[in-house]
């Protein structure tokens, strides 16, 4: 039994995160654009965004124009309602992002 935590959700979901890209063989900007495209099929929040994105810009070459591309291919799939909350999502995801970087560079904080 392992120790308990005061975020037991935060921690399975990152567990389970780090099994899954240990166990996948996909390079890891595959493997992120794969996940970014699993979570427009799910319509997924703005934080299931921030989450992958953030791990995309610490570890990987992934390009917006990627990810433009990702969305351009699994249009006629998930159709454009998703996409366009996709889009709406993962702009809110990077401005959360920039809020956070901007208040770790503001002395003080």
């Amino acid at each position: 039994m392992t120790s308990p935590s005061d975020t037991p959700v935060l921690d399975t979901l990152a567990a389970m995160t780090m099994d899954s890209v240990e166990r996948c063989g996909l390079p890891m900007d595959t493997f992120l654009l794969t996940r970014i495209a699993a979570l427009v099929a799910v319509d997924a929040p703005p934080m299931s965004y921030l989450a992958h994105i953030g791990a995309a810009a610490d570890g990987s070459d992934l390009t917006a124009e990627q990810l433009q591309d990702v969305l351009v291919a699994i249009a006629p799939i998930v159709g454009t309602a998703r996409v366009m909350s996709a889009a709406a999502h993962i702009a809110e995801a990077l401005g959360l992002a920039i809020a956070v970087a901007e208040s770790d560079m503001t002395p003080g904080s």
